[in-house]
């Protein structure tokens, strides 16, 4: 069976090389992508399974970049993932799980495999991956 494909999203170059060392020692394929605008052209090019996206960016803001994802994606999860404990009430309606950077990397692993389970157990459904009407 393949394994899921994760597009980490993040604008710090060590934090999204940890999370593909991470994630790939667990035997998922990563995509990293430094910038919201970067990500919106991976999503449009490939599928993937999951997207973890850094709260903190500059540029397009987690906020943007979920709704976007969402308009475009609507059953693609996506793991937001943050230092801070409070985060606005209208980010984690955009989202589908929250990690704090302090669970890494236990608590990351174990959410990214919730939030692809449903693309592991029908790996050839993957046409809910894709952009909305693009099947």
């Amino acid at each position: 069976m393949d394994s899921p494909t994760v597009l980490c999203v993040d604008d710090h170059p060590q934090a999204l090389e940890l999370h593909k060392v991470t994630l790939e020692s667990q035997g998922y394929y990563v995509k990293i992508a430094s910038s919201g605008y970067s990500a919106m052209k991976m999503l449009e090019e490939a599928a993937v399974a999951a997207v973890l996206l850094e709260y903190k960016q500059e540029g397009m803001d987690a906020e943007a970049i979920a709704c976007h994802i969402k308009q475009r994606f609507p059953k693609l999860p996506i793991i937001l993932l943050s230092a801070y404990s409070d985060m606005p009430e209208r980010i984690l309606w955009l989202v589908d799980e929250y990690v704090m950077k302090s669970e890494l990397p236990g608590g990351l692993v174990r959410t990214i495999e919730r939030a692809t389970r449903p693309y592991r157990l029908a790996p050839y459904s993957r046409e809910q991956y894709l952009p909305s009407g693009a099947a």
